[in-house]
C-alpha cells in the first residue's frame, strides 16, 4: 500500500498516473497547499522540502520500516523500480528514460512554473520576466517536438516515466502562452496520451478532491505559497 500525500499539480497528477498505470493500491492524503497544509509537522516529517508530492511505501521491497519519499522524480523512479514497469532495469534504454525525466525535472517544470508566476500570480506584471519564460518554455516545447519527431513516445517506441512527468506539465499549455498546433509531434503524442484510461482516472481523482481545479489564489494562498521565508 502506497500512501500519496498530493494536491492537485502537475507534479501531483505524475505520481497518480503512474500508481493508475501500474495498478499500485493506493490511499490519497489531499495536502491543500492553498491553505498551508503543507507546513504541518506530520508533512514536514514525510517532505522536509513543504512540496507535495510525497509518499510512505508501507510495504518497501527491502521487507523493512516504511520508507518515505519526496521528490517526484524520485518517486517515480522508486515507484517504476519497486513494480517493474515502464523503466527498463538497466541499459543504455533506461538512461534514455531517465534524462528525459530528469530533462523535466531540470527544465520544463521549473520553467513552465516561473511561466504561470509570472504570467498569472505575479502581483505586478513585469514585462521582461514574463517574455522571458514564454520564450523558454517555447524553446523547451521544440525540444520536446523534436524529439517526437520520430518517436512514439518520449524516450522511444515504449510508454515511459518520462511521459507521466511531462505530460501534466504540457496540459496547461495555454496558461503558458503557447499554441501546441505550433508543435505537431507534441500534439500527436498529447492528444494520444490523454486517452490513456488510467489518465483519465488520475485526473477524475483530482476532480473528487478539488472541484474548482488548481489554487484558489486569495491572500492566505499568496502568504502559504510566495511569501515563504
Amino acid at each position: 500500500m502506497i500512501d500519496l500525500y498530493y494536491w492537485t499539480t502537475p507534479n501531483g497528477h505524475k505520481i497518480t498516473i503512474f500508481l493508475e498505470e501500474a495498478g499500485l493500491d493506493y490511499r490519497l492524503y489531499p495536502v491543500n497547499i492553498g491553505r498551508g497544509e503543507q507546513f504541518t509537522a506530520d508533512f514536514l516529517a514525510i517532505a522536509p522540502n513543504n512540496r507535495i508530492p510525497a509518499i510512505v511505501d508501507r510495504k518497501p521491497a527491502d521487507g523493512g520500516q516504511p520508507l518515505s519519499l519526496f521528490e517526484s522524480g524520485a518517486i517515480l523512479e522508486y515507484l517504476a523500480d519497486k513494480s517493474g514497469k515502464f523503466l527498463p532495469r538497466s541499459g543504455r534504454e533506461r538512461y534514455v528514460v531517465l534524462q528525459w525525466l530528469y530533462w523535466q525535472m531540470g527544465g520544463l517544470g521549473p520553467m513552465a512554473g516561473q511561466n504561470h508566476h509570472f504570467r498569472n500570480y505575479a502581483p505586478k506584471k513585469i514585462e521582461y520576466a514574463v517574455e522571458r519564460y514564454i520564450k523558454e518554455t517555447a524553446r523547451l516545447y521544440g525540444v520536446l517536438d523534436r524529439q517526437l519527431e520520430d518517436n512514439d513516445y518520449v524516450a522511444g517506441s515504449d510508454y515511459s516515466i518520462a511521459d507521466m512527468a511531462i505530460w501534466p506539465w504540457i496540459k496547461p499549455y495555454a496558461n503558458q502562452g503557447q499554441d501546441i498546433e505550433d508543435f505537431p509531434n507534441v500534439q500527436r503524442w498529447f492528444e494520444a496520451i490523454g486517452e490513456r484510461d488510467a489518465v483519465k482516472r488520475a485526473y477524475g481523482r483530482a476532480e473528487e478532491i478539488n472541484p474548482q481545479g488548481g489554487v484558489e489564489m486569495n491572500e492566505e494562498a499568496r502568504r502559504h505559497l510566495f511569501g515563504q521565508k
